[in-house]
């Protein structure tokens, strides 16, 4: 039980899970502002799994493509460049070699 409250339950305060908690601070800490430029998905996704998220870079991804879809949230937390799928397959997005991020507008002012 402690597992599902800890990692799959969204927090009350600001309604994000840890790897995406872990994904936005990692971001902050590289200099990704709404105003940077952007950088390569597998650099941010290396960053959160060398520094702060001791799991499997495919669901820190999947988290990360998540906060970036302007169809699954509604105000996207990450800023991507490149194909982050597609609202009837959202599954359909790029590696993350090929995509780019940097965080939106709306993450800078939840920071």
């Amino acid at each position: 039980m402690y597992v599902i409250m800890d990692r799959a339950l969204p927090y009350i305060g600001d309604g994000l899970k840890p790897v995406q908690r872990r994904i936005i601070y990692a971001m902050s800490e590289l200099g990704l502002s709404a105003s940077a430029k952007y950088k390569k998905s597998a650099r941010t996704v290396g960053d959160v799994l060398g520094k702060y998220h001791p799991h499997g870079d495919s669901a820190c991804y999947e988290a990360m493509v998540l906060m970036a879809q302007p169809f699954s949230y509604r105000y996207p937390l990450v800023d991507g460049q490149g194909n982050w799928g597609a609202p009837d397959d959202p599954k359909s997005f790029a590696a993350m070699r090929y995509t780019e991020a940097k965080l939106s507008k709306f993450a800078e002012v939840l920071l």
